[in-house]
Protein backbone atom coordinates (compact mmCIF):
# COMPACT_ATOMS: atom_id res chain seq x y z
CA UNK A 1 0.00 0.00 0.00
CA UNK A 2 1.13 3.31 -0.99
CA UNK A 3 2.27 5.87 2.08
CA UNK A 4 -1.05 7.87 3.45
CA UNK A 5 -1.96 10.99 2.15
CA UNK A 6 0.39 13.75 3.92
CA UNK A 7 3.23 11.81 4.33
CA UNK A 8 6.37 12.87 3.36
CA UNK A 9 9.47 11.05 2.40
CA UNK A 10 11.11 9.44 5.82
CA UNK A 11 13.83 11.74 5.49
CA UNK A 12 12.17 13.76 9.01
CA UNK A 13 14.88 12.42 10.91
CA UNK A 14 14.32 15.20 13.87
CA UNK A 15 17.69 16.29 15.79
CA UNK A 16 21.09 18.19 15.43
CA UNK A 17 22.66 16.89 12.43
CA UNK A 18 26.48 15.35 13.46
CA UNK A 19 29.95 16.72 12.19
CA UNK A 20 31.63 15.41 9.87
CA UNK A 21 35.60 14.70 10.31
CA UNK A 22 38.98 12.49 10.24
CA UNK A 23 38.16 10.53 13.18
CA UNK A 24 35.99 7.66 12.73
CA UNK A 25 34.43 6.78 16.35
CA UNK A 26 35.00 3.07 17.26
CA UNK A 27 31.60 2.87 18.30
CA UNK A 28 29.20 3.98 16.34
CA UNK A 29 31.43 4.06 13.18
CA UNK A 30 30.53 7.25 12.18
CA UNK A 31 32.68 10.33 11.65
CA UNK A 32 33.29 13.17 14.14
CA UNK A 33 34.75 15.98 13.75
CA UNK A 34 36.98 15.34 17.19
CA UNK A 35 37.32 12.29 19.37
CA UNK A 36 36.14 13.06 22.93
CA UNK A 37 38.44 10.05 24.34
CA UNK A 38 40.78 7.71 23.47
CA UNK A 39 39.96 4.57 25.21
CA UNK A 40 41.44 1.05 24.82
CA UNK A 41 38.64 0.19 22.11
CA UNK A 42 39.92 3.52 19.79
CA UNK A 43 38.47 6.93 19.98
CA UNK A 44 35.01 8.08 21.31
CA UNK A 45 32.84 10.41 19.34
CA UNK A 46 30.93 13.20 22.24
CA UNK A 47 27.80 11.32 21.81
CA UNK A 48 28.85 8.10 22.37
CA UNK A 49 30.86 9.40 25.24
CA UNK A 50 27.82 11.41 26.79
CA UNK A 51 25.86 7.73 26.92
CA UNK A 52 28.86 5.88 28.13
CA UNK A 53 29.08 8.42 30.90
CA UNK A 54 25.35 8.10 32.05
CA UNK A 55 25.10 4.23 32.02
CA UNK A 56 24.82 3.05 35.21
CA UNK A 57 24.25 -0.73 36.53
CA UNK A 58 25.39 -3.60 38.03
CA UNK A 59 28.79 -4.24 35.92
CA UNK A 60 28.45 -8.21 34.52
CA UNK A 61 32.73 -8.81 36.05
CA UNK A 62 32.65 -7.55 39.04
CA UNK A 63 28.97 -7.14 40.10
CA UNK A 64 29.24 -3.65 41.50
CA UNK A 65 26.40 -1.57 40.82
CA UNK A 66 28.39 1.54 39.35
CA UNK A 67 28.79 3.80 36.25
CA UNK A 68 29.44 1.48 32.83
CA UNK A 69 31.60 3.21 30.77
CA UNK A 70 32.82 0.38 28.98
CA UNK A 71 31.81 -1.19 25.89
CA UNK A 72 29.46 -4.32 25.82
CA UNK A 73 30.64 -7.65 27.50
CA UNK A 74 30.47 -10.64 25.29
CA UNK A 75 27.54 -12.51 27.48
CA UNK A 76 26.18 -9.32 28.84
CA UNK A 77 26.36 -5.19 29.08
CA UNK A 78 28.88 -2.63 29.59
CA UNK A 79 31.36 -2.62 31.90
CA UNK A 80 32.80 -0.40 34.70
CA UNK A 81 35.95 1.82 34.00
CA UNK A 82 38.04 -0.92 35.83
CA UNK A 83 37.00 -3.84 34.22
CA UNK A 84 36.86 -2.31 31.03
CA UNK A 85 40.53 -0.86 31.30
CA UNK A 86 39.44 2.26 30.68
CA UNK A 87 42.11 4.51 32.48
CA UNK A 88 40.06 7.57 33.72
CA UNK A 89 38.33 8.32 37.70
CA UNK A 90 35.19 9.39 36.65
CA UNK A 91 34.71 10.04 40.30
CA UNK A 92 33.32 13.38 41.82
CA UNK A 93 35.79 14.99 43.83
CA UNK A 94 33.27 16.79 45.51
CA UNK A 95 30.47 13.98 46.47
CA UNK A 96 32.31 10.77 44.74
CA UNK A 97 29.46 10.29 42.96
CA UNK A 98 30.60 8.59 39.03
CA UNK A 99 30.03 10.59 36.01
CA UNK A 100 31.02 13.14 33.40
CA UNK A 101 33.06 15.46 35.01
CA UNK A 102 31.97 18.77 34.02
CA UNK A 103 33.98 21.39 35.75
CA UNK A 104 37.47 20.82 37.59
CA UNK A 105 36.80 17.43 38.49
CA UNK A 106 33.49 18.06 39.71
CA UNK A 107 29.93 16.78 38.64
CA UNK A 108 27.68 19.19 37.28
CA UNK A 109 25.52 18.82 40.14
CA UNK A 110 27.95 19.94 42.61
CA UNK A 111 28.85 22.63 39.48
CA UNK A 112 25.09 23.28 40.14
CA UNK A 113 25.30 23.97 43.86
CA UNK A 114 28.51 26.02 43.34
CA UNK A 115 26.76 28.29 41.10
CA UNK A 116 23.76 29.02 42.19
CA UNK A 117 25.28 29.56 46.37
CA UNK A 118 26.94 32.06 44.70
CA UNK A 119 24.25 33.82 42.83
CA UNK A 120 21.62 33.45 45.67
CA UNK A 121 23.04 32.38 49.05
CA UNK A 122 25.56 35.46 48.81
CA UNK A 123 22.95 37.62 50.91
CA UNK A 124 19.93 36.50 50.41
CA UNK A 125 16.64 38.17 52.42
CA UNK A 126 15.18 34.53 53.37
CA UNK A 127 18.38 32.24 54.00
CA UNK A 128 16.12 29.36 54.42
CA UNK A 129 13.47 29.79 51.94
CA UNK A 130 16.69 30.52 49.16
CA UNK A 131 18.39 27.36 50.67
CA UNK A 132 15.25 25.34 50.11
CA UNK A 133 14.96 27.00 46.79
CA UNK A 134 18.80 26.00 45.74
CA UNK A 135 17.74 22.23 46.78
CA UNK A 136 14.73 21.92 44.37
CA UNK A 137 16.89 23.11 41.33
CA UNK A 138 19.61 20.78 42.39
CA UNK A 139 17.15 17.73 42.62
CA UNK A 140 17.33 18.03 38.65
CA UNK A 141 17.60 14.39 37.21
CA UNK A 142 19.57 16.11 34.50
CA UNK A 143 21.45 19.31 36.00
CA UNK A 144 23.03 19.86 32.56
CA UNK A 145 19.44 21.11 31.80
CA UNK A 146 19.07 23.63 34.70
CA UNK A 147 22.86 24.92 34.79
CA UNK A 148 21.68 25.84 30.79
CA UNK A 149 18.59 27.40 31.97
CA UNK A 150 19.67 29.55 34.34
CA UNK A 151 22.47 31.21 32.16
CA UNK A 152 19.23 33.30 30.58
CA UNK A 153 19.78 37.09 31.35
CA UNK A 154 16.14 37.05 31.89
CA UNK A 155 16.67 33.91 34.67
CA UNK A 156 18.68 35.64 36.24
CA UNK A 157 17.07 38.74 36.95
CA UNK A 158 13.98 36.50 38.31
CA UNK A 159 16.57 34.86 40.66
CA UNK A 160 17.91 37.35 42.16
CA UNK A 161 14.83 39.28 42.68
CA UNK A 162 13.88 36.14 44.61
CA UNK A 163 16.95 36.25 46.37
CA UNK A 164 16.97 39.80 47.25
CA UNK A 165 13.06 39.59 49.02
CA UNK A 166 12.21 42.16 45.67
CA UNK A 167 10.25 38.99 44.79
CA UNK A 168 8.15 37.07 47.56
CA UNK A 169 8.40 33.34 46.82
CA UNK A 170 4.62 33.35 46.22
CA UNK A 171 2.11 32.82 42.79
CA UNK A 172 1.45 36.26 43.51
CA UNK A 173 4.86 37.41 43.32
CA UNK A 174 6.01 34.98 40.09
CA UNK A 175 3.07 36.70 38.95
CA UNK A 176 4.73 39.95 38.42
CA UNK A 177 7.70 38.47 36.31
CA UNK A 178 5.49 37.11 33.82
CA UNK A 179 5.29 39.67 31.15
CA UNK A 180 8.89 39.83 31.44
CA UNK A 181 10.21 36.23 31.80
CA UNK A 182 6.79 34.18 31.00
CA UNK A 183 8.22 30.76 30.42
CA UNK A 184 11.10 30.92 32.70
CA UNK A 185 8.30 31.95 35.18
CA UNK A 186 6.09 28.74 34.51
CA UNK A 187 9.35 26.74 34.21
CA UNK A 188 9.98 27.61 37.98
CA UNK A 189 6.79 27.66 39.22
CA UNK A 190 6.46 24.09 38.20
CA UNK A 191 9.40 23.16 39.90
CA UNK A 192 8.35 24.45 43.10
CA UNK A 193 4.73 23.19 43.00
CA UNK A 194 6.14 20.18 42.58
CA UNK A 195 8.23 20.20 45.19
CA UNK A 196 5.71 21.36 48.19
CA UNK A 197 7.14 25.38 48.13
CA UNK A 198 4.19 26.36 46.72
CA UNK A 199 0.65 25.18 46.85
CA UNK A 200 -1.24 23.99 43.83
CA UNK A 201 -2.72 26.94 41.78
CA UNK A 202 -4.23 25.64 38.10
CA UNK A 203 -1.97 27.55 35.61
CA UNK A 204 -4.47 28.00 33.16
CA UNK A 205 -7.30 29.41 35.54
CA UNK A 206 -4.38 31.95 36.71
CA UNK A 207 -3.37 33.12 33.03
CA UNK A 208 -7.41 33.35 32.29
CA UNK A 209 -7.83 35.66 34.88
CA UNK A 210 -5.49 38.26 33.35
CA UNK A 211 -6.28 37.40 30.11
CA UNK A 212 -9.95 38.70 30.94
CA UNK A 213 -8.53 42.04 32.30
CA UNK A 214 -6.51 41.95 28.86
CA UNK A 215 -9.74 41.57 26.98
CA UNK A 216 -11.79 44.08 28.68
CA UNK A 217 -8.94 46.87 28.95
CA UNK A 218 -10.12 48.44 24.84
CA UNK A 219 -13.67 48.10 25.15
CA UNK A 220 -16.58 50.37 25.20
CA UNK A 221 -17.61 51.01 28.71
CA UNK A 222 -21.07 50.27 27.20
CA UNK A 223 -19.41 46.72 25.88
CA UNK A 224 -16.87 46.39 28.81
CA UNK A 225 -19.85 46.02 31.64
CA UNK A 226 -21.61 42.72 30.39
CA UNK A 227 -18.91 40.81 28.97
CA UNK A 228 -17.08 41.64 32.04
CA UNK A 229 -20.09 40.24 34.05
CA UNK A 230 -20.65 37.27 31.50
CA UNK A 231 -16.40 36.58 31.76
CA UNK A 232 -16.05 36.18 35.43
CA UNK A 233 -19.63 35.26 37.06
CA UNK A 234 -20.71 33.07 34.50
CA UNK A 235 -17.13 31.64 33.10
CA UNK A 236 -14.77 32.59 35.78
CA UNK A 237 -16.76 31.11 38.70
CA UNK A 238 -17.74 27.91 37.13
CA UNK A 239 -14.26 27.60 36.39
CA UNK A 240 -12.87 28.20 39.55
CA UNK A 241 -14.98 25.67 41.31
CA UNK A 242 -14.07 22.49 39.04
CA UNK A 243 -10.62 23.21 38.39
CA UNK A 244 -8.20 20.69 40.55
CA UNK A 245 -5.16 18.95 39.78
CA UNK A 246 -7.12 15.64 38.23
CA UNK A 247 -8.83 17.90 36.29
CA UNK A 248 -6.57 21.41 35.29
CA UNK A 249 -9.15 24.04 33.85
CA UNK A 250 -7.26 23.88 30.19
CA UNK A 251 -10.18 22.93 28.08
CA UNK A 252 -12.76 24.87 29.96
CA UNK A 253 -10.88 27.87 29.78
CA UNK A 254 -10.22 27.14 26.25
CA UNK A 255 -13.82 27.13 25.72
CA UNK A 256 -14.83 30.28 27.61
CA UNK A 257 -12.35 32.75 25.62
CA UNK A 258 -14.36 31.56 22.39
CA UNK A 259 -17.22 32.38 23.84
CA UNK A 260 -15.70 35.70 25.35
CA UNK A 261 -13.81 37.12 22.57
CA UNK A 262 -17.32 36.16 19.84
CA UNK A 263 -19.37 38.05 22.66
CA UNK A 264 -17.30 40.82 22.67
CA UNK A 265 -16.93 41.47 18.97
CA UNK A 266 -21.02 41.51 18.71
CA UNK A 267 -21.76 43.91 21.09
CA UNK A 268 -19.09 46.00 20.09
CA UNK A 269 -20.73 45.74 16.17
CA UNK A 270 -23.70 46.20 17.82
CA UNK A 271 -22.57 48.86 20.22
CA UNK A 272 -20.77 50.77 16.70
CA UNK A 273 -23.47 49.80 13.78
CA UNK A 274 -26.54 50.53 15.76
CA UNK A 275 -25.79 51.92 19.47
CA UNK A 276 -27.42 49.34 20.94
CA UNK A 277 -26.31 47.44 23.79
CA UNK A 278 -26.30 43.93 25.28
CA UNK A 279 -29.77 44.81 27.46
CA UNK A 280 -31.46 46.89 23.98
CA UNK A 281 -30.36 43.88 21.56
CA UNK A 282 -32.97 42.59 19.45
CA UNK A 283 -33.30 39.37 18.07
CA UNK A 284 -32.67 41.04 14.57
CA UNK A 285 -29.63 42.01 15.23
CA UNK A 286 -28.31 38.48 16.29
CA UNK A 287 -29.80 36.91 12.99
CA UNK A 288 -27.99 40.04 10.94
CA UNK A 289 -24.66 38.71 12.73
CA UNK A 290 -24.67 35.62 12.65
CA UNK A 291 -26.04 35.35 9.16
CA UNK A 292 -23.06 37.22 7.78
CA UNK A 293 -19.96 35.68 8.91
CA UNK A 294 -18.11 33.00 10.21
CA UNK A 295 -19.18 29.97 11.79
CA UNK A 296 -17.60 31.18 15.22
CA UNK A 297 -20.20 33.82 15.95
CA UNK A 298 -22.49 30.46 17.24
CA UNK A 299 -20.59 30.67 20.55
CA UNK A 300 -22.54 34.26 21.39
CA UNK A 301 -25.07 31.75 22.17
CA UNK A 302 -24.12 30.89 25.97
CA UNK A 303 -24.20 34.51 26.58
CA UNK A 304 -27.55 35.48 25.67
CA UNK A 305 -28.74 32.04 27.76
CA UNK A 306 -26.98 34.14 30.59
CA UNK A 307 -28.27 36.91 29.82
CA UNK A 308 -31.83 35.65 29.65
CA UNK A 309 -31.09 34.28 33.39
CA UNK A 310 -30.28 37.19 34.53
CA UNK A 311 -32.59 39.00 33.14
CA UNK A 312 -30.70 40.82 31.02
CA UNK A 313 -32.25 40.89 27.61
CA UNK A 314 -35.29 37.94 27.52
CA UNK A 315 -35.99 38.50 24.53
CA UNK A 316 -33.57 37.01 22.08
CA UNK A 317 -33.10 33.69 21.40
CA UNK A 318 -30.31 31.90 20.08
CA UNK A 319 -30.58 28.05 19.08
CA UNK A 320 -28.06 25.36 18.76
CA UNK A 321 -25.61 25.19 15.96
CA UNK A 322 -25.65 22.26 13.33
CA UNK A 323 -22.59 21.34 11.19
CA UNK A 324 -23.79 20.78 7.88
CA UNK A 325 -20.85 18.02 7.90
CA UNK A 326 -19.19 15.76 9.18
CA UNK A 327 -15.27 14.77 8.45
CA UNK A 328 -14.88 11.15 8.31
CA UNK A 329 -11.65 9.34 7.00
CA UNK A 330 -11.55 6.61 4.56
CA UNK A 331 -10.97 3.42 6.57
CA UNK A 332 -8.07 2.28 4.36
CA UNK A 333 -6.63 5.54 5.24
CA UNK A 334 -7.02 4.79 8.94
CA UNK A 335 -5.75 1.03 8.67
CA UNK A 336 -2.53 3.05 6.79
CA UNK A 337 -1.59 5.09 9.19
CA UNK A 338 -2.21 2.62 11.73
CA UNK A 339 0.73 0.82 9.85
CA UNK A 340 2.47 3.44 9.53
CA UNK A 341 2.81 4.67 13.12
CA UNK A 342 3.30 0.82 14.26
CA UNK A 343 6.62 0.37 11.85
CA UNK A 344 7.21 3.64 10.45
CA UNK A 345 9.52 6.16 10.93
CA UNK A 346 7.89 9.43 10.47
CA UNK A 347 7.66 10.44 14.24
CA UNK A 348 9.31 9.85 17.17
CA UNK A 349 7.61 7.02 19.34
CA UNK A 350 5.61 9.19 21.94
CA UNK A 351 3.88 10.78 18.99
CA UNK A 352 3.37 7.48 17.00
CA UNK A 353 1.92 5.44 20.54
CA UNK A 354 -0.35 8.99 20.72
CA UNK A 355 -1.80 9.22 17.57
CA UNK A 356 -2.01 4.89 17.68
CA UNK A 357 -4.55 5.86 20.67
CA UNK A 358 -6.52 8.24 18.40
CA UNK A 359 -6.72 5.99 15.71
CA UNK A 360 -7.36 2.73 17.26
CA UNK A 361 -9.67 3.58 20.65
CA UNK A 362 -11.20 7.14 19.02
CA UNK A 363 -9.52 8.96 22.00
CA UNK A 364 -9.75 12.90 21.69
CA UNK A 365 -5.73 13.90 22.33
CA UNK A 366 -7.22 16.19 25.08
CA UNK A 367 -7.93 13.14 26.72
CA UNK A 368 -4.54 11.21 24.99
CA UNK A 369 -2.62 13.44 26.98
CA UNK A 370 -3.66 13.58 30.28
CA UNK A 371 -3.45 9.72 30.58
CA UNK A 372 -1.29 8.37 33.87
CA UNK A 373 0.65 5.36 33.84
CA UNK A 374 -1.64 3.60 35.79
CA UNK A 375 -4.00 3.17 32.95
CA UNK A 376 -1.76 1.22 31.95
CA UNK A 377 -1.78 -2.64 33.08
CA UNK A 378 -0.55 -6.22 32.73
CA UNK A 379 -2.15 -9.35 33.46
CA UNK A 380 0.08 -11.61 35.51
CA UNK A 381 -1.88 -15.06 34.40
CA UNK A 382 -2.39 -13.79 30.30
CA UNK A 383 0.13 -10.90 30.38
CA UNK A 384 -2.16 -9.35 28.47
CA UNK A 385 -1.73 -6.01 28.35
CA UNK A 386 -4.84 -3.54 28.91
CA UNK A 387 -5.46 0.21 28.85
CA UNK A 388 -8.83 1.96 30.54
CA UNK A 389 -10.67 4.84 29.09
CA UNK A 390 -13.17 4.55 31.15
CA UNK A 391 -15.58 1.78 33.53
CA UNK A 392 -13.71 -1.13 32.16
CA UNK A 393 -10.07 -1.41 30.65
CA UNK A 394 -9.82 -2.65 27.33
CA UNK A 395 -7.36 -5.28 26.11
CA UNK A 396 -4.44 -3.77 23.60
CA UNK A 397 -3.65 -5.62 20.73
CA UNK A 398 0.06 -7.26 20.42
CA UNK A 399 1.67 -5.48 17.55
CA UNK A 400 0.45 -1.99 19.63
CA UNK A 401 1.26 -3.59 23.27
CA UNK A 402 4.71 -3.85 22.38
CA UNK A 403 5.02 0.24 21.13
CA UNK A 404 2.97 1.25 24.13
CA UNK A 405 5.26 -0.62 26.91
CA UNK A 406 8.00 0.58 25.46
CA UNK A 407 7.40 4.18 25.18
CA UNK A 408 6.51 3.22 29.19
CA UNK A 409 9.89 2.29 29.79
CA UNK A 410 11.58 5.11 28.30
CA UNK A 411 9.52 8.30 28.79
CA UNK A 412 10.89 11.49 27.53
CA UNK A 413 11.01 14.29 29.95
CA UNK A 414 11.47 13.36 32.84
CA UNK A 415 15.47 14.63 33.64
CA UNK A 416 14.06 18.35 33.73
CA UNK A 417 13.32 19.03 37.30
CA UNK A 418 11.47 15.70 38.39
CA UNK A 419 12.17 12.40 37.83
CA UNK A 420 8.72 10.60 38.59
CA UNK A 421 6.03 11.51 36.82
CA UNK A 422 2.68 10.16 37.28
CA UNK A 423 1.99 11.32 32.86
CA UNK A 424 2.07 8.31 30.35
CA UNK A 425 3.35 11.45 28.63
CA UNK A 426 5.27 13.83 30.92
CA UNK A 427 5.76 17.73 29.35
CA UNK A 428 8.72 19.76 29.95
CA UNK A 429 7.48 21.60 32.62
CA UNK A 430 7.88 19.50 36.25
CA UNK A 431 4.65 17.97 37.06
CA UNK A 432 2.72 18.54 33.81
CA UNK A 433 1.74 16.07 31.03
CA UNK A 434 2.43 17.21 27.42
CA UNK A 435 0.37 19.92 25.94
CA UNK A 436 -2.59 19.19 23.74
CA UNK A 437 -1.88 21.13 21.25
CA UNK A 438 1.63 19.63 20.96
CA UNK A 439 0.62 16.59 19.98
CA UNK A 440 -2.16 18.12 17.41
CA UNK A 441 0.70 19.59 15.84
CA UNK A 442 2.66 17.23 15.30
CA UNK A 443 -0.40 14.59 14.11
CA UNK A 444 -1.44 17.51 11.76
CA UNK A 445 2.31 18.20 10.05
CA UNK A 446 2.16 14.22 9.16
CA UNK A 447 -0.98 15.22 7.63
CA UNK A 448 -3.78 13.26 9.71
CA UNK A 449 -6.91 14.77 9.87
CA UNK A 450 -7.84 14.58 13.51
CA UNK A 451 -11.28 14.79 13.95
CA UNK A 452 -11.77 12.31 10.96
CA UNK A 453 -9.69 10.05 12.13
CA UNK A 454 -11.68 10.41 15.11
CA UNK A 455 -15.22 9.90 13.44
CA UNK A 456 -13.72 7.39 11.83
CA UNK A 457 -12.88 4.84 14.39
CA UNK A 458 -15.42 5.53 16.40
CA UNK A 459 -18.08 4.05 13.73
CA UNK A 460 -15.96 1.11 13.14
CA UNK A 461 -16.07 0.65 16.59
CA UNK A 462 -20.17 0.85 17.38
CA UNK A 463 -20.20 -1.13 14.17
CA UNK A 464 -18.78 -4.21 16.02
CA UNK A 465 -19.85 -3.82 19.43
CA UNK A 466 -23.64 -2.49 21.14
CA UNK A 467 -22.99 1.40 21.32
CA UNK A 468 -23.88 1.16 25.58
CA UNK A 469 -20.15 -1.14 25.29
CA UNK A 470 -18.00 0.93 23.59
CA UNK A 471 -19.08 3.94 25.63
CA UNK A 472 -18.23 2.59 28.69
CA UNK A 473 -15.00 1.25 27.71
CA UNK A 474 -13.60 4.73 26.22
CA UNK A 475 -15.02 7.32 28.16
CA UNK A 476 -17.89 7.88 25.80
CA UNK A 477 -21.74 8.75 27.03
CA UNK A 478 -24.38 6.76 25.64
CA UNK A 479 -25.89 9.55 23.54
CA UNK A 480 -22.51 10.20 21.51
CA UNK A 481 -22.01 6.29 20.71
CA UNK A 482 -25.47 5.99 19.79
CA UNK A 483 -25.69 9.03 17.19
CA UNK A 484 -22.30 7.13 15.69
CA UNK A 485 -23.85 3.62 15.27
CA UNK A 486 -26.74 5.84 13.37
CA UNK A 487 -23.62 7.55 11.18
CA UNK A 488 -22.61 4.33 10.99
CA UNK A 489 -25.31 2.76 9.30
CA UNK A 490 -25.83 0.31 12.58
CA UNK A 491 -28.87 1.52 14.95
CA UNK A 492 -28.22 -1.15 17.59
CA UNK A 493 -32.21 -0.68 18.47
CA UNK A 494 -32.13 -3.43 20.33
CA UNK A 495 -30.06 -2.06 22.50
CA UNK A 496 -31.77 1.45 23.37
CA UNK A 497 -33.71 -0.52 25.74
CA UNK A 498 -30.55 -1.05 27.77
CA UNK A 499 -29.63 3.21 27.22
CA UNK A 500 -32.43 3.97 28.72
CA UNK A 501 -32.84 1.63 31.55
CA UNK A 502 -28.94 2.64 32.54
Amino acid sequence: MSEPAGLSPRNTTRGRPRTTGTDVCARCRRSAGKARARWPEGKVCGPCFTVATRTHGACPDCAQHRLLPGPPHPEGGPRCAECADIPHDFRCSRCGNEGESYRRGTCARCALRDDLTAMLLADPADPVAIGRLVDVLCKAERPESIITWKRSPTVQTLLAAISTGNTPLTHEGLDDHIQTAGRAVDHLRALLVHHGLLPYRDPYLARFEIWIEDKLRPLAPEVARPVEHFAKWHHLKRIRSTATPDAPARGPVHSAKQEITETAKFLQWLWDTHERTAATCTQQDVDEWRADGPTTRKQIRTFFVFARNTRLNTSVEVGHYTARTRPTLAQDQRLAWLRELLTGGSESRPYRVAGILLLLYAQPLVRVAALRTDAISIDPATAQTAIAFGARPVPVPAPFAELLLDHLKARPNLRTGVAESPWLFPGTRAGHHLHPNSIMDRLRSLGIQLTGARNRALDDLVTQMPPPLVADALGYSYQVAFLHANAAAEPWARYADISRQR
